[in-house]
C-alpha cells in the first residue's frame, strides 16, 4: 500500500465536520503524539527503558492513529501523503548534505 493509498482509505473514515477541517486532524494529531509520548515515558519509568512486547504493539496502534490524523490533516491542506514525505525527505536530504542535521531552526 502506498501512502497516497492509505490516505485514499483513511478519508472514507472521516466523520469531522467540513466547519472543522484542518483544525479537527491537527488537534488529533497532537493528542496522539501525546499518546505515543506517553507510552515512551511509561516504558522509561516502569521498564526501565525495555520495550515488552504488549507496550510495542500499543505503540504501533498510536502510531497508526497518529498517521491516519496526518493523513487527514495532509488531505485539509490540499496535500497529498505522499508529497509530504517526499518533500520531508528532500528536506532532510539537502540537510544532510550541507551538514546540518542537527541543530536548532526551521530554515537550516
Amino acid at each position: 500500500m502506498t501512502l497516497d493509498e492509505y490516505q485514499k482509505e483513511a478519508e472514507k473514515t472521516a466523520l469531522y465536520p467540513e466547519a472543522y477541517r484542518t483544525l479537527y486532524p491537527a488537534l488529533g494529531l497532537a493528542g496522539e503524539a501525546g499518546e505515543v509520548a506517553n507510552k515512551v515515558k511509561k516504558i522509561l519509568r516502569d521498564h526501565g527503558g525495555n520495550l515488552p512486547p504488549a507496550l510495542r504493539e500499543a505503540l504501533l496502534d498510536e502510531l497508526g492513529d497518529v498517521l491516519w490524523y496526518a493523513a487527514l490533516l495532509a488531505r485539509d491542506l490540499g496535500a497529498s501523503l505522499e508529497a509530504v514525505a517526499r518533500a520531508n525527505l528532500a528536506k532532510l536530504a539537502s540537510r544532510q548534505a550541507r551538514g546540518v542535521l542537527g541543530g536548532e531552526g526551521d530554515k537550516r
